[in-house]
């Protein structure tokens, strides 16, 4: 008697892309799960429930968002000098407009978060420039020139 091979299994490249995919959209729903929990707790809860639903929300969503965030394309997307200015920017214009319009330790507190970001992204920049000014010297002595116009405008922040 003669095993005839199923052409109907499931190789193991198809069923590791399909763990990947299943993964990876159990990882955003906790993150959307999470900023929602946080956001929204006030509308349903009350007192001592809505501040630890409010709390276990946002761990949630920071840890599956720290999660994504190592993932190759959103880390190249985060890594990006255009980016990285619009995060320093806008995060550092909400953290001023935190403090102005809101009283007490949360104005306090939501603003130095925002700051935070903002010195992060800032601390992206400074990083991400030495580091393209390295390949731009090392580029130029390979080659034995200077550089130029062109690679200065391609390394330029919002390219």
């Amino acid at each position: 008697m003669q095993h005839v091979r199923s052409t109907t299994s499931v190789t193991p490249a198809f069923a590791a892309t399909v763990r990947k995919a299943l993964a990876d959209a159990l990882l955003w729903g906790f993150f959307v799960a999470g900023l929602a929990a946080s956001t929204a707790a006030g509308a349903v809860f009350d007192g001592t429930a809505k501040n630890a639903v409010s709390g276990a929300g946002a761990v949630v969503a920071l840890l599956a968002g720290s999660r994504l965030a190592k993932k190759p394309r959103i880390k190249a997307f985060l890594g990006r000098p255009g980016t990285l200015w619009f995060l320093f920017l806008f995060n550092g214009a909400t953290a001023v407009a935190l403090y102005f319009s809101m009283d007490g330790v949360k104005g306090i507190l939501a603003a130095a978060m925002m700051g935070l970001v903002s010195v992060g992204a800032a601390g992206g920049l400074v990083a991400g420039r030495r580091t393209r000014a390295h390949a731009r010297a090392a580029r130029a002595r390979a080659v034995g020139e200077t550089a130029t116009r062109e690679t200065a405008a391609a390394d330029a922040p919002w390219a």
